[in-house]
């Protein structure tokens, strides 16, 4: 879907259509920022109408001078494991993933040899 000058909250009434146990949103940055290219990812789990600010994870700055895209795909996919696992959200849910896990990745990383 797309939204014109969209909102992290938006999520909600689309989410209860989708009858979705959580809802990731990208959200462009407003223009006339520093860093108008730069994206912003919002997680809600549980979405309904009403939901506060609170309720909800941001990932901002994801742009090429700031959080890069793999990085942040890192930290949206450990967010989203742990709030469908522990099925909490925002200021319930901090981002404590285990050192190392949230790495910045390398053009020569190796995958784990089975």
């Amino acid at each position: 879907m797309l939204a014109k000058g969209a909102r992290g909250a938006l999520s909600d009434p689309i989410g209860v259509a989708l009858n979705a146990d959580l809802f990731i949103m990208l959200i462009g940055e407003r223009p006339g920022l520093t860093t108008a290219d730069s994206l912003g990812a919002y997680l809600t789990f549980a979405p309904r109408p009403g939901r506060k600010d609170s309720e909800r994870n941001c990932i901002s700055n994801i742009h090429a001078h700031g959080l890069s895209p793999a990085m942040a795909a890192q930290k949206i996919a450990w967010l989203a494991r742990e709030a469908l696992h522990l099925r909490l959200i925002g200021v319930d849910l901090k981002e404590a993933a285990p050192h190392g896990l949230l790495a910045e990745p390398t053009e020569k990383a190796e995958l784990p040899k089975n």
